[in-house]
């Protein structure tokens, strides 16, 4: 940081100010316009900070790790959703993996939005995984009854 070079003439029609108060007759610079700056804080008191009330009958203490709702459901929607996408070449397992990745799906995300489970995301991701293998599955039946009919009127 560079300071202006002292001038060696002496003040003309004014106060020159010192930034560390050196000379008697110094004075601060003027306030910045309005607008720039930051704004003035109320000086704060010191003392001890507000404390918590204490946590009532049945509330959790803080800092202690409080066990989650149940995902056990969820979990098992979302496994066996990717494994019926996983197996979806074994026709009547990946039917099967998908008809209760949905049943496990729907009865999590009811239990999730009346508050009593947990693992909303992983619940939506067995359901929608459930139902892309089960319209796949119907779609694999219908194609094949529809060639199965062809062939037969072929002959």
């Amino acid at each position: 940081m560079s300071y202006p070079p002292p001038s060696d003439q002496p003040n003309q029609g004014g106060y020159q100010y010192d930034p560390y108060g050196g000379q008697g007759g110094s004075q601060p610079p003027s306030p910045q316009q309005p607008g720039y700056g930051s704004p003035q804080q109320p000086q704060q008191q010191y003392g001890t900070p507000p404390q918590m009330p204490p946590p009532g009958y049945g509330m959790p203490q803080p800092g202690i790790p409080q066990p989650g709702l149940p995902q056990g459901l969820a979990v098992a929607s979302m496994v066996l959703g990717i494994v019926s996408v996983v197996l979806f070449c074994i026709p009547w397992v990946n039917l099967i993996c998908g008809i209760l990745a949905v049943t496990f799906g729907a009865v999590t995300l009811k239990k999730v939005n009346a508050g009593l489970a947990g693992g909303k995301g992983m619940a939506i991701t067995g359901l929608v995984l459930g139902i892309i293998v089960c319209a796949w599955f119907a779609l694999w039946i219908l194609l094949r009854v529809v060639l199965g009919a062809a062939m037969w009127s072929a002959v």
